[in-house]
């Protein structure tokens, strides 16, 4: 029995609904319910923060669910079905370090920035002093 700032009491019970948990008490909700639940987010067209809600699922439980959906290679990022590329035969990336020349007479650099800021000049070495300050 619990009683309330106003004298009230009132009673509290615990109610089993025969859920799986762990040692932590969190649900442990089978592989097959999630599947279910991914389904009807997809339909419901919420967000995943609202769907969850809805449901009484911990959002990022239900993030989790979804992202490892999408990485199994069965959901595209929009829920869709996506065809698995096979790419065996492509060959490995490769990197190449490269050397600019301190200084280019005639043609100019140009540094667009993810911002959209576009530096210009002749001096490599300058350029990048004055993109390190921008970033600064």
């Amino acid at each position: 029995m619990v009683t309330n700032t106003t004298g009230a009491t009132a009673e509290t019970e615990w109610v089993d609904t025969g859920e799986k948990r762990d040692a932590l008490g969190r649900r442990h909700t089978p592989r097959e319910r999630r599947a279910e639940l991914l389904t009807a987010f997809r339909a419901s067209g919420l967000t995943q923060s609202a769907f969850a809600r809805r449901e009484g699922i911990n959002y990022t439980t239900f993030c989790s669910w979804a992202q490892a959906e999408r990485q199994a290679g069965r959901l595209g990022p929009a829920g869709r079905k996506r065809r698995r590329e096979t790419r065996a035969s492509a060959a490995p990336m490769r990197f190449a370090e490269v050397a600019l020349p301190s200084s280019v007479s005639g043609r100019g650099l140009e540094v667009r920035l993810a911002d959209g800021t576009v530096v210009r000049g002749d001096s490599a070495k300058e350029l990048a002093e004055l993109v390190r300050a921008l970033r600064a």
